[in-house]
């Protein structure tokens, strides 16, 4: 949907319901979603923050159908066609590594069997003394009436001590990061602590989702302010501000100017001018009575004039300073998952909302991942032998009950049921 923050962002980054009608008439979806076979495709899910009990129907759908998961290196192997997969091979992707992984995911998928790719953010990880506990996530159907599943049927999670660390594992945090709390309780992501637990257990494949997630302000004329109610926004839309230390606009920056943003990974150049501006019109909605000020008549007036103010000498960050940024995006994101995990295994990634410009795809091939989900309006919505390893597409994870087995869904499809997305 566009709006005034996205009216003059490229169509190919906007999807919606535009964009799912263009991929049903022109035959984006797979045949199994029509009712057909999945034939030679390998079919990949993407989910986000899922509750225990959506999550829970299609893992057992895939289960009692016999589907077996994947991980990224296997479908690296597939799609250069070192492999082939075995008879109903899927791909689970949780994008965020949002704190449900850990407390419903997670006991999900060792139940059933089942693994998952976690795309995970680093600079968004917090640090713990241990894990979380899940209290009444951890219990599982079985406990209400269906058989346990044999020791084979899945990883022991349980003989994972909480505190697991990899040999190698690096306690060091990334300087600046001012979103990586200490205080992990109330994080709304994984921990350190949680994602190496699920990865030893087997249960998740820790990949990249970028180091920050960003989105910059890449235009210098004002489309709005943080007002009060700014917290319904959510949590990974809200633009990136400061580089050092790493800050994102959020609801205590009452009166902050707002502007077109869009990916870091897009060929959108980020604006200079607007921490400062952010800085100073903050300060003086603060110093006139925080919520109080937005009362007043002419509130917008004295804010827009303000923010002007900077928005006259507002310059774009030069083509190389782009690049360098995409490419920490990139590389760090690797480095760091690789150095707290204790691995050499992260050589994927998803890129935030499914946007890859021109830099960013360069900047995947020369630093040599393996393999990365991005939109783009060619090729159909799942992953074939011979794809492009960077082009790699998905569907939303409400398809599962599209394939084939016991249980399948028949419904008829319209374009509202369509808006693909590959991740956010």
């Amino acid at each position: 949907m566009l709006d005034a923050f996205s009216m003059s962002i490229p169509f190919g980054e906007t999807g919606g319901l535009v964009r799912g009608c263009l991929d049903l008439v022109s035959g984006r979806f797979p045949r199994f979603v029509f009712g057909a076979s999945i034939g030679d495709l390998l079919p990949v899910f993407h989910f986000h923050d899922e509750p225990r009990d959506a999550l829970e129907p299609k893992l057992r759908h895939l289960a009692d159908n016999g589907y077996r998961s994947v991980t990224a290196d296997e479908i690296a192997a597939f799609v250069r066609g070192d492999r082939a997969l075995a008879p109903r091979a899927v791909a689970l992707c949780f994008d965020d590594a949002w704190a449900s992984v850990w407390t419903a995911a997670g006991p999900l998928l060792k139940e059933h069997g089942l693994t998952a790719i976690v795309y995970a953010i680093p600079a968004r990880v917090s640090d713990a003394a241990g894990c979380r506990p899940r209290s009444v996530s951890e219990t599982s159907s079985h406990a209400a009436g269906r058989p346990a599943p044999p020791p084979e049927h899945g990883p022991n999670l349980q003989a994972v001590p909480l505190d697991a660390r990899p040999p190698g594992a690096s306690d060091a945090r990334a300087p600046g990061d001012k979103n990586a709390s200490s205080a992990a309780a109330g994080s709304p992501f994984m921990t350190w602590p949680e994602l190496r637990a699920l990865q030893a257990a087997g249960i998740i494949d820790v990949q990249s989702h970028t180091r920050t997630h960003a989105r910059i302000f890449t235009s210098g004329t004002v489309a709005g302010f943080v007002e009060p109610g700014y917290d319904a926004t959510l949590l990974l839309a809200r633009p990136q501000v400061g580089a050092e230390p790493l800050r994102f606009v959020g609801p205590d920056d009452l009166g902050a100017p707002l502007y077109e943003h869009r990916s870091r990974m897009s060929d959108g150049p980020r604006m200079r001018h607007t921490e400062k501006a952010h800085d100073a019109c903050v300060r003086l909605v603060a110093s006139e009575g925080g919520p109080a000020f937005f009362s007043r008549a002419d509130w917008r007036r004295r804010l827009q004039s303000l923010a002007d103010g900077f928005s006259a000498h507002a310059t774009p960050e030069s083509a190389d300073e782009q690049q360098h940024a995409i490419d920490e995006e990139l590389d760090r994101s690797r480095s760091e998952l690789n150095g707290r995990l204790g691995t050499r295994t992260v050589n994927h990634v998803c890129l935030p909302w499914g946007v890859s410009g021109q830099k960013a795809a360069a900047a995947l091939k020369r630093l040599g991942f393996a393999t990365a989900f991005a939109n783009r309006f060619a090729g159909v919505h799942a992953v074939r032998r011979g794809d492009h390893p960077h082009w790699l597409k998905r569907l939303p994870n409400r398809y599962i009950h599209r394939l084939p087995g016991r249980g399948r869904r028949w419904w008829f499809i319209t374009p509202s049921s369509h808006r693909v997305t590959v991740g956010r």
